[in-house]
């Protein structure tokens, strides 16, 4: 998969801001592990990819990445948004210092807008987004626990799953109610993107 076929639309601009924060991720990984190791060969398609196809289902207002990590799918929303003229505050949540680090590192030499919290996600107060992403960060029933506190009425969450997605959902069932959208992963034939709405516990 090309890398301009795997972003179709998208301006060559935006592919080389990609690009850089392809260059600072390749930089900073051997030293803080951002992303596992046996992605980097796969590195567009696994997690820049993966994580565009989430801005795609976001909504305008806020939008907070739980457990941003490496920048997956944060930076790449944010890079996406800018490009986009989209009008949405942007929030990355990441308890691990150096990482938080690299976060803020990135945004700036970037030149992008968001915030960085690094703080742990139930330590944070209610951020009452729009949307809320989490990516590779934790099982579903535990995503919704992290996400019922700093989700709008009106919010959803969006969560791309593996092949395990359907027995996620089933766990979750038995602590959660919740409305559940799904959409073809573009990256894994066998996951899922879960669109979460109307988070109530049992």
């Amino acid at each position: 998969m090309k890398q301009d076929e795997a972003l179709e639309g998208v301006s060559r601009e935006t592919i080389e801001q990609l690009h850089k924060l392809e260059l600072l991720l390749l930089k900073w990984n051997p030293t803080i592990n951002l992303v596992a190791k046996s992605t980097l060969a796969n590195l567009w398609s696994r997690h820049f990819v993966d994580s565009a196809q989430l801005y795609e289902l976001g909504k305008h207002g806020s939008w907070i990445d739980l457990g941003s990590g490496g920048g997956f799918p944060g930076l790449v929303v944010a890079v996406l948004a800018e490009a986009g003229e989209q009008s949405f505050k942007l929030t990355l949540v990441e308890s691990d210092q150096r990482k938080a680090t690299f976060l803020r590192t990135a945004l700036r030499e970037l030149g992008l807008t968001a915030q960085v919290i690094p703080a742990r996600i139930e330590q944070i107060p209610p951020q009452m987004a729009d949307t809320i992403s989490a990516r590779a960060l934790a099982p579903l029933t535990k995503l919704l626990e992290y996400s019922a506190r700093h989700l709008k009425p009106d919010g959803h969450c969006l969560f791309p799953k593996g092949a395990n997605w359907r027995e996620e959902v089933e766990a979750a069932r038995h602590k959660w109610h919740f409305d559940l959208t799904t959409y073809p992963s573009k990256t894994d034939p066998d996951g899922a993107i879960l669109v979460v709405k109307a988070i109530q516990h049992v």
